[in-house]
């Protein structure tokens, strides 16, 4: 049995493999920083292959799929953030982080879905944000992107559902998390985030058990069912609260 994780150099994706290795899988990790995976892999004690290339870039995750077709686990971890307000956060990396939240993930996922239909079995874990429910102003190009990919990932859930498929697709929209997001972002979080070892495992666990929404814990269970019931003007404005004041 063989994985594939993207962006797993740091935080949950790093520790998503650590899990699986530890249940026995092979893994395929992907990442820019090769010194990060090559640490990464010396740890683990499954067979281990190492791809450096930034999914960023379009042609590259087409070859990431050319090279590795035969994988049981895909995860779409890869992706990262930026505060400040639209009108002056930096384009070029918005649109970085659009390629890395948005297109790798919808790249990959059609063509490792496309695989693992033929051979009808197979899992993908799509790594969103409890971002993906609401919108988010100070973060807009962020919030933006999680939602497209719970949107995206909820409508093939129940598409393979329809055909009574074994292929199996989950999204986990986890809150705050003590990785570099923060810092990547430029952000300080307002409330205490939850380990990643903790959410790696809690994803795995759930994707494994065929669970479609995975929300690792009761404080972003309460989140998702108040942004559901609250109008959207006031999810909106504790949204926008919420982002400011994690930049003081």
């Amino acid at each position: 049995m063989k994985a594939l994780i993207t962006g797993a150099s740091s935080g949950i994706g790093r520790d998503i493999a650590r899990y699986l290795s530890k249940l026995g899988y092979d893994l395929v990790i992907v990442a820019r920083r090769k010194e990060k995976l090559e640490e990464l892999k010396e740890e683990l004690k499954t067979n281990v292959e190492i791809v450096c290339l930034d999914v960023s870039i379009e042609e590259n995750c087409y070859e990431i799929f050319k090279s590795h077709k035969d994988i049981d686990i895909l995860i779409n971890n890869a992706g990262f953030g930026l505060f400040g307000h639209f009108d002056s956060t930096d384009l070029s990396k918005e649109l970085n982080m659009i390629n890395t939240n948005i297109v790798a993930v919808h790249i990959l996922t059609k063509l490792y879905l496309q695989e693992m239909k033929k051979k009808n079995t197979g899992y993908i874990l799509n790594v969103a944000s409890i971002a993906g429910f609401m919108p988010g102003p100070l973060m807009a190009t962020y919030y933006a992107s999680k939602n497209y990919v719970v949107a995206l990932t909820r409508a093939i859930q129940k598409e393979l559902k329809k055909e009574k498929s074994n292929v199996k697709i989950s999204v986990v929209c986890p809150g705050p998390v003590k990785t570099e997001f923060n810092e990547v972002a430029g952000v300080k979080f307002c409330i205490r985030g939850v380990s990643s070892e903790y959410v790696a495992k809690y994803a795995i666990d759930q994707m494994l058990k065929g669970k479609g929404l995975i929300l690792p814990s009761i404080l972003i269970k309460c989140v998702k069912i108040l942004v559901k019931i609250a109008p959207d003007n006031l999810v909106t404005e504790v949204s926008y609260h919420t982002q400011r004041s994690k930049n003081k």
